[in-house]
């Protein structure tokens, strides 16, 4: 073998080398990538099992104050770190009736800003004792198979999750630093000068991904590594950063589709928040190219991670004080360019939309859906006895069509809350979750056993008038003072079911008491009037049957009350 091709084997194997560190980095990316994707969720995932009744009671408590809004949506997004997904339960709670468009665009702008959270997790990765965090992983695994507990099981693998996060930055870290060390690489991305490439880029990515916070935190270990992204004098990575603020709208979008109107403009409302941001920005930047070096550059000189993850949270802050004055013109934006259905009604919120598949993937809050849900029911089951009595009352054979349809709608809610909650366990459900989810299931069971009385309280009407009963003023008096009772402990089982408030369980078991003596009393009195000839044999049937199928209602109430127990 001469030397030629001595040379000439030495050269290919250069190459060779040359493109497995290629290979080795790419995997190393991907690796780190998934990791850090992966810890997050299982650390938001984690964190939203903890916080439990707070993060449904911060959804709750939205009102008409919008900096209250911004703040529930900064809150939220920082914990379960991702705008996308707050969005989604926003577009979810519209299309449910439940949250105005109001309320929800200053959630949304509030969201923006919980994100920026994410990218200082990877700045935090280049101090040296964060290194040690990644011990977490093992940590946590270790707590979750070892803790009884649910809440301790819990903490370990948000531990885990932590560390994980921190694991994927390392890898993440490691790989960055090989491909700055590429001139091949490096030259390619500073010749990418055209800025509005560099904005479409950072749509396109971020629509794939469905997360401005993963792109933002890749940019941040870029820059940090030394990887120069487009030209310094033109701020070139900053458009970038402008354009991830667009795509993370197409989760929100996709999500809207097939819901209802009000739906579809809290979607659109995301995309012109960030729309109109980025081209504010995008102007300003152009006018101002050399901003990045004057401002966060010579601020920060030694820390351009830091100053694209510090640019990410100013973008999203002055966006929300800039459009937080005008939230009623984005909302009447939305509303001109999304007519709503001539002859459309109000949209409330009936249980199939409380349902919404939405809210599946966090099951606290699918939970609190099914909830209201159950309470919706209830209102039809016992709208649909308040029909069936009055209907005895007034000898009314008709109103049994009514009673018909509200039973209807009263199956049809017990058979989609029973699959919702079904749906629900499947998912990673905490052992509260689980608790309520078993109530839940007693309750629908409980609701649908009362508009199946209501129906045998219309069979009464029609036999009473088809063989001329009658019954004295007296007799239907004492019938609507024990029909009033039942009203009654509707309140009290609603206020104890919907707050969980043991307290009140106490009264509703007085007001059944009485319900019970009530109907005793009823039915001696009727014995008494048959053996003194006032009452005709064949009133019994209908008599001593209604009031017995009244006291059961009250049965079912008071299990409903107890649901929780």
């Amino acid at each position: 073998m001469n030397m030629g091709q001595l040379l000439a084997e030495g050269a290919e194997t250069v190459v060779t080398m040359g493109a497995m560190d290629y290979v080795l980095a790419v995997v190393a990316l991907l690796g780190g990538l998934g990791a850090f994707l992966f810890g997050f969720k299982v650390l938001s995932d984690n964190i939203e099992k903890l916080a439990t009744n707070r993060l449904r009671g911060w959804f709750d408590k939205t009102g008409k104050n919008r900096f209250i809004g911004v703040g529930i949506g900064a809150g939220v997004t920082a914990i379960i770190q991702s705008s996308s997904a707050t969005t989604v339960m926003v577009v979810g709670f519209v299309n449910a009736g439940l949250m105005s468009l109001f309320s929800a665009t200053a959630i949304i702008m509030g969201a923006n800003i919980g994100t920026t959270i994410t990218a200082y997790f990877s700045v935090l990765g280049d101090i040296p004792f964060i290194e040690f965090i990644t011990v977490f992983a093992c940590v946590g695994i270790f707590m979750n198979m070892l803790a009884k507990k649910e809440k301790t099981k819990s903490v370990g693998l948000l531990l885990a999750g932590l560390g994980l996060v921190f694991l994927g930055l390392e890898y993440m870290g490691m790989a960055m630093d090989d491909f700055a060390k590429s001139d091949a690489i490096m030259q390619f991305l500073r010749s990418v000068d055209l800025r509005i490439v560099l904005l479409l880029a950072g749509v396109i990515i971020t629509a794939i991904v469905q997360s401005s916070s993963a792109v933002t935190t890749i940019i941040v270990q870029m820059v940090a590594a030394g990887m120069t992204i487009g030209d310094p004098a033109n701020s070139g990575v900053l458009f970038l950063v402008l354009g991830t603020n667009i795509g993370t709208c197409v989760t929100a979008l996709l999500s809207s589709i097939g819901a209802n109107t009000n739906a579809k403009r809290a979607a659109l409302i995301h995309l012109m928040f960030n729309v109109f941001g980025t081209v504010i920005f995008s102007v300003f930047l152009l006018c101002w190219p050399g901003f990045l070096n004057a401002t966060l550059g010579a601020w920060f000189p030694n820390d351009p991670g830091l100053q694209i993850a510090l640019f990410h949270t100013f973008f999203n802050v002055v966006c929300t004080a800039l459009f937080l004055p005008f939230i009623k013109v984005f909302v009447t934006v939305a509303t001109k360019l999304i007519r709503g259905k001539k002859g459309a009604k109000g949209e409330d919120a009936s249980a199939e939309k409380l349902l919404d598949e939405r809210f599946i993937t966090s099951p606290t809050i699918a939970v609190g859906q099914a909830n209201k849900a159950v309470t919706r029911m209830a209102a039809t089951a016992m709208e649909s006895l308040k029909t069936a009595f009055d209907a005895f009352v007034n000898k009314d054979t008709d109103a049994s069509e009514k009673v018909n349809a509200l039973n209807a709608d009263v199956s049809d809610m017990e058979r989609k809350i029973v699959s919702y909650l079904i749906r629900i366990s499947s998912e990673d459900t905490s052992e509260t979750d689980e608790r309520t989810i078993y109530a839940l299931h007693h309750a629908t069971g409980d609701v649908a056993r009362i508009a199946e009385l209501a129906d045998n309280v219309t069979k009464y009407t029609r036999n009473c008038k088809r063989d001329g009963i009658e019954f004295s003023p007296a007799v239907l008096k004492a019938l609507q003072n024990m029909y009033a009772k039942i009203e009654q402990l509707y309140e009290k089982t609603m206020e104890a079911f919907d707050k969980k408030d043991i307290t009140v369980i106490r009264a509703v078991d007085n007001v059944e008491s009485e319900i019970d003596a009530a109907r005793k009393e009823m039915v001696g009195d009727h014995i008494e009037r048959l053996n003194e000839g006032k009452c005709k044999p064949e009133s019994s049937g209908v008599f001593i049957n209604l009031v017995g199928n009244l006291e059961r209602a009250a049965d079912h109430l008071t299990y409903v009350a107890h649901a929780f127990d």
